[in-house]
C-alpha cells in the first residue's frame, strides 16, 4: 500500500529535524482535572525524569541541552538508518498518543499519569457494556504509548539525531462532548469521527492456510464488514450523539475494534523494523517496544468480541453499521480463538508456526502509513503533515541492515 497524498518533492523543504515530538501538549494535557479520579489499582509515577529534563514549552529541545548531549555522546551518534528506524515508529506515538489521549478524556482514567478531560457518563457506560474494565485499558493504553514516543525521542536527542516533531500539525478539532479537554479542541492530530475501519485482521490471524507476507493478494474476510466501508465515529461528536442508546453503544462497538485495528499495525511495524537495524541497542530498544504493543493486541482482540451485536444508523451522516454476533463456532470467526493460530512461514515447505504476521520489511513504513491514511485517521490534515509523515516514511524503509 502507498500514499497518493502529497508530492514527496516538497519534502525536503518542509521537514523540521530541530524540534522535539514531546511536547508538553503531545504528552499531558496541561489542564489537570481529578475530581471525578476512579480509584486505580495501582499507582506507578512515570517518566519524571523526561519532564524535569526537557524543555518542552514551546514543542523543542532546549538549545543548551541539546548542544551538551551531542558535545558528551557524539562519539556514539546513530547512523542515519538506524535513526530513522526509530524516528518513523516516535512520530507514529505521538500519533497514537493523541488519539489514546481523546479516548482517555471521554471514557478513561483521570490521574497524573494521564490527566485531562473529565469522561463522558454516558460514553462510558456504553464501553463498560463490552468491558467493565475498559476505563483502565484505555488509560494504560495512553500511558504507554505516551512513554513509547517520549522515550523514543529522548534517546535519539541522547545520540544526536533529531526526534520526530508534529507539533505544527496540531490542528483538528475532534469532539465537543461533554469530557474532553476543552483548551484541545482544535488541537488534535488525529481525526476519530469519520474512520474505515479494516478488521480483517481478525481472520487473519486465525486463519491457519493463509499468511500476508506469503500471500499478500489473498483477501482474509472482515470481522464487521460494514466497518469497513463509509465513515464512522469512534468517539461521541458533540452531546447529540449521547441521545440514542443503540447508536451511541454502536459508537463505543466502532472503538472497541479500532483499538486492535491500531494497536496490531504496532506489532507488526516494530518486528519488521527491527531485522533492518544495524545498532544492537536500536535493535534492541525496536524489540523490546514491540512486544508491548502485541500485549494491547491481544487484549483488545479479546475485548472487541465482547461488543453486543446491533445494527445502527448515524443521524447525521445516514450511514448503518451492523455488528454481528461473533460468538459463533466458525474459527475464522469464534470471539473465543484469541492466540494467533499456527500458519505458513517463510517456505511452503516448513511447518505452520504461530507467528506476528506480517513482519516483512520491504516498504513496512509507507505500508504503515498508507494503511493509517486509508482508515481516515489524518482527515482534515494539512500537505505539510503528509510530506512530513511521508519522508519519516521514505527514510525508514531506505534503511539497511550492515555491519
Amino acid at each position: 500500500m502507498t500514499v497518493s497524498c502529497c508530492d514527496v518533492s516538497v519534502v525536503k523543504t518542509t521537514i523540521d529535524r530541530a524540534a522535539n515530538g514531546s511536547s508538553t501538549d503531545e504528552n499531558r494535557p496541561l489542564e489537570d482535572n481529578l475530581e471525578n479520579r476512579k480509584p486505580r489499582k495501582r499507582f506507578i509515577s512515570r517518566r519524571s525524569f523526561l519532564g524535569k529534563t526537557f524543555a518542552l514549552g514551546a514543542g523543542t529541545v532546549g538549545a543548551g541541552l541539546l548542544s551538551s548531549i551531542r558535545a558528551a555522546e557524539a562519539s556514539s551518534s546513530l547512523s542515519a538508518g538506524d535513526a530513522a528506524l526509530l524516528r518513523f515508529p516516535a512520530a507514529l506515538e505521538i500519533l497514537e498518543a493523541d488519539f489514546w489521549i481523546q479516548y482517555n478524556e471521554l471514557g478513561g482514567i483521570f490521574d497524573a499519569e494521564v490527566p485531562g478531560g473529565h469522561g463522558n457518563p454516558a460514553y462510558i457506560d456504553a464501553l463498560e457494556v463490552i468491558e467493565d474494565e475498559m476505563r483502565d485499558y484505555i488509560h494504560d493504553n495512553t500511558d504507554d504509548e505516551i512513554s513509547h514516543h517520549q522515550f523514543l525521542n529522548a534517546y535519539l536527542v541522547s545520540r544526536g539525531a533529531a526526534p520526530a516533531n508534529l507539533g505544527a500539525f496540531r490542528t483538528l478539532m475532534g469532539s465537543t462532548a461533554t469530557g474532553v479537554n476543552q483548551s484541545k479542541i482544535g488541537r488534535r492530530l488525529t481525526n476519530l469521527t469519520q474512520l474505515t475501519i479494516d478488521t480483517s485482521w481478525w481472520t487473519r490471524y486465525r486463519d491457519d492456510s493463509h499468511n500476508p507476507d506469503l500471500d499478500p493478494n489473498f483477501v482474509f474476510p472482515q470481522a464487521v464488514p460494514t466497518l469497513a466501508t463509509n465513515r464512522h465515529t469512534a468517539i461521541p461528536r458533540t452531546d447529540a450523539d449521547t441521545s440514542n442508546p443503540n447508536f451511541l453503544q454502536a459508537i463505543a462497538n466502532t472503538a472497541a475494534f479500532h483499538f486492535p485495528t491500531i494497536e496490531q499495525g504496532g506489532t507488526s511495524l516494530y518486528a519488521a523494523h527491527t531485522l533492518r537495524a544495524t545498532d544492537p541497542e536500536v535493535a534492541r530498544i525496536l524489540m523490546s517496544i514491540g512486544p508491548t504493543e502485541t500485549m494491547h493486541f491481544q487484549t483488545w482482540s479479546d475485548v472487541a468480541g465482547n461488543a453486543p451485536p446491533l445494527t445502527a444508523v448515524d443521524p447525521v451522516t445516514g450511514v448503518s453499521v451492523t455488528f454481528p454476533d461473533l460468538e459463533v463456532e466458525d474459527e475464522l470467526f469464534d470471539k473465543a480463538l484469541i492466540m494467533p493460530e499456527p500458519c505458513p512461514f517463510l517456505r511452503r515447505s516448513l511447518p505452520i508456526v504461530s507467528i506476528i504476521r506480517p513482519t516483512k520489511t520491504r516498504d513496512a513504513a509507507m505500508t504503515a502509513l498508507g494503511f493509517l491514511t486509508a482508515m481516515g485517521l489524518f482527515i482534515g490534515q494539512s500537505q505539510g503533515f503528509f510530506a512530513y509523515m511521508t519522508q519519516l516514511a521514505l527514510e525508514a524503509d531506505a534503511a539497511k541492515r550492515g555491519f
